[in-house]
């Protein structure tokens, strides 16, 4: 299925192309976490790291391995590859620092018995000298022979006696023996064996002097064998322990094999990756090229609505947009770079995608055009939260049936969460369909002045079909064309502009009713914050009217306690007298209050107590309760009072403290123990009337200074405080103003 996708999308000679990058040959599709690998990818890509080298398949070397058999020296040797290219990843990994990838590798662990078998061959995959002292011993032996072999067979060629029956001067290997090419009659001055005989009629001999040493060679071979026989059995003991982690090893390196393969695609031809998203369906593509255009003119679409549906112009690029759009997210699902800018785009993920682009007509299987079409659709209509496109829709049958056959299943495929490409040249598909707020036109345009398509785009429109154009283009002759527009007639040409304004007319119309909700949603939002605003209002007055009522009735009370031993005329003339300010208070407060500004001296009320304004800052105001008490409080908490009689303030006496100090030293103090040390000696010194304190707290740590700054910062009978001087303790103490 997947291969069909590949070939119906023009996707196989790129697919190819990358999988000659992988160190062995497997599927190109990438199975796991795609988030976890495009960290990979992004660390690998950032660094210089040397590619794998070629490993064989090893599927069946696991199998002899389960079994307790025994393996080839070869087969040995492509495990270690794996072996020495993950000890070659992890300290890479680790010295270029990568955060998930140096992760990933530090994790796995190679068993040691593994790493010291892996010091066993050269580069090329032969055991190194100094491993096996059997090996070594044969292995000189057998180089000695073959020494002595070549030495004999010099001493043969430059012989005085042999000389006249020599054909030529070389050696001649016959079934990988070394021979020489002599002449008949030489058995006067040599002995040895005919292995064959030449087309002239000489003789490839085998001198018998040659012959034992070619015998002691071939003992010696056995020997190696035997040998290495048994270093493969022990080799392939110590596998079978732990061919779990060798199946584990094999299958990461497959991992690693993709990864680097992507990396090293994208650096070759300046590809770029792009991660799927999962969160949403919205397709974005920014100067993105299908694989398969030598000269491509790159494309840029946004199509974040369900259906997008093609239409104009013939050979105007439809299929190719539809391709492209589908390629573009297939190969990020299989995080395959391609060309396009990663920034400015963006592509989701589809579980599904299918394509339905070639004809399925075929003498074979005894299928029409039509007949494959709705095969092809009743497979999909099972499907559910795919990616579909569909070429020339209408294919194979009556356009005006076909468009109402396929807008209902079009439909069915949306209500399922589908996301689908459409090309048709036909107007009538579109025009069913233009007033579906799903759904997007694309029109491809038409160079009506050059008379050829320009392969660009057109959204929110229908396009032409051009038909007449095209045939110009390509070189019908006029007189047919004049013919065709005839036979087509005056009437269906300007019905079809009519079509093609009055679905235009229809997205406009959409447009606006969408415009007008979003500003009538916009207004209900403005009417409901109103709404609150009054609740709140109305919440505020009713607790404020229940606060004065307290009040009220807190004030009867005490002026009835204050009354009872007083005449009965003077407790008449008091009531009088507390109802004529209590009336006036009520007045006062149901009358609406305009917010003014405030200034100094200004009549306020804060809370329960009324006050007066001395100074106004940015962001607090100074004021003084009748009681005799000076705060600072914000501006909101203020309302200012109208004029009224001027009340006696009350005093509240408080004795002087019997000691004060206009310095305090708080060195050694933990920091609760000085703050409450700081507080009473600011209260002392406001009661014996100091404008200006001096406070020792040192440098240290810092911790006191910084606990003595926040306390006098929020202190509201603190005017300002600064560093002393450095002959009064310089950044260790503060003076401070009251």
């Amino acid at each position: 299925m997947q291969n069909h996708l590949i070939t119906q999308l023009d996707l196989q000679d790129f697919i190819q192309k990358f999988t000659l990058l992988f160190a062995r040959q497997k599927d190109f599709t990438l199975e796991g976490d795609k988030n976890q690998f495009f960290h990979y990818i992004k660390e690998l890509d950032s660094i210089n790291f040397t590619p794998p080298p070629k490993i064989e398949n090893l599927d069946s070397s696991l199998q002899i391995i389960k079994k307790f058999g025994i393996l080839k020296l070869q087969e040995i040797f492509e495990f270690i590859k794996i072996i020495r290219y993950f000890i070659y990843l992890k300290k890479h990994a680790e010295i270029q620092k990568t955060q998930y990838l140096n992760s990933y590798l530090q994790k796995i662990q190679l068993p040691d018995s593994l790493l010291e078998i892996s010091k066993y061959f050269e580069k090329d995959g032969k055991i190194k000298n100094g491993i096996f002292e059997e090996l070594d011993s044969l292995e000189l032996s057998l180089k000695r022979q073959k020494t002595n072999m070549q030495q004999a067979l010099e001493l043969l060629l430059h012989s005085s006696k042999l000389a006249p029956y020599l054909v030529d001067s070389q050696i001649h290997f016959i079934d990988q023996t070394q021979t020489l090419l002599v002449k008949p009659g030489y058995q006067s001055v040599i002995t040895g064996v005919v292995l064959q005989r030449s087309h002239n009629g000489f003789f490839y001999l085998l001198p018998e002097e040659i012959k034992s040493i070619y015998q002691k060679i071939q003992e010696i071979e056995n020997l190696i064998e035997e040998t290495l026989f048994t270093i493969c059995k022990q080799i392939s003991l110590v596998f079978n322990k732990h061919v779990l982690f060798l199946q584990f090893i094999n299958k990461e390196f497959d991992k690693i094999d993709h990864i680097q393969a992507r990396i090293f695609f994208a650096k070759e031809f300046n590809l770029n990756f792009i991660l799927p998203q999962y969160k949403n369906t919205h397709i974005v593509l920014k100067d993105f090229s299908h694989p398969i255009l030598a000269n491509p003119k790159p494309i840029s679409i946004d199509f974040n609505k369900q259906l997008l549906l093609i239409t104009g112009v013939n050979a105007g690029g439809k299929t190719m947009l539809l391709k492209s759009l589908l390629s573009a997210v297939f190969l990020s699902k299989h995080l395959i770079p391609f060309k396009i800018n990663p920034h400015h785009s963006q592509i989701p993920h589809f579980k599904n995608i299918f394509a339905i682009i070639s004809d399925p007509q075929n003498s074979k299987n005894d299928i029409s055009t039509f007949a494959g079409r709705m095969l092809d659709f009743s497979h999909i209509l099972q499907e559910k939260e795919m990616l579909l496109g569909v070429d020339e829709i209408e294919l194979g049958t009556d356009a005006d049936e076909a468009a109402s056959l396929y807008k209902v299943i079009l439909e069915n495929l949306l209500t399922k969460n589908a996301k689908i490409i459409i090309t048709t040249h036909h107007k009538r598909l579109a025009a069913l369909m233009a007033n579906d707020s799903r759904i997007q036109l694309c029109a491809a345009i038409y160079d009506e002045e050059k008379q050829k398509p320009t392969f660009n785009f057109l959204y929110g429109s229908i396009g032409k079909s051009y038909a007449f154009e095209t045939a110009k283009r390509y070189k019908i002759p006029l007189n047919i064309i004049e013919e065709a527009r005839k036979n087509y007639g005056q009437d269906k040409e300007k019905l079809n502009v009519l079509i093609e304004k009055s679905a235009q007319l229809e997205i406009n119309l959409q447009q606006k009713i969408k415009e007008y909700e979003e500003k009538i949603a916009l207004y209900n939002k403005k009417q409901e914050a109103l709404q609150d605003l009054k609740q709140q209002y109305i919440h505020d007055f009713t607790k404020e009217k229940n606060t004065l009522q307290n009040i009220y009735n807190q004030a009867l009370k005490a002026l009835k306690l204050e009354l009872k031993d007083k005449q009965t005329s003077d407790i008449h003339r008091n009531i009088n007298h507390a109802n004529k300010i209590l009336n006036s208070l009520k007045i006062q407060t149901t009358q609406e209050t305009k917010p003014r500004e405030l200034s100094t001296g200004q009549r306020v009320k804060y809370k329960t107590s009324k006050a007066t304004i001395l100074s106004i800052s940015q962001k607090q105001v100074l004021i003084e309760l009748d009681e005799g008490m000076r705060l600072k409080v914000p501006p909101h908490q203020l309302k200012p009072i109208g004029k009224e009689a001027a009340t006696p303030k009350k005093r509240i006496h408080i004795p002087m403290p019997k000691t004060s100090h206009v310095h305090l030293d708080l060195h050694g103090l933990r920091a609760e123990e000085a703050l409450e040390k700081l507080d009473k000696f600011l209260s002392d010194s406001l009661l014996s009337g100091f404008d200006e304190v001096l406070v020792y707290h040192g440098i240290g740590t810092g911790i006191l200074s910084r606990v003595v700054k926040e306390f006098l910062s929020t202190h509201p009978k603190v005017v300002s405080f600064e560093d002393a001087p450095p002959q009064m303790g310089g950044f260790g103490a503060k003076i401070i103003k009251l």
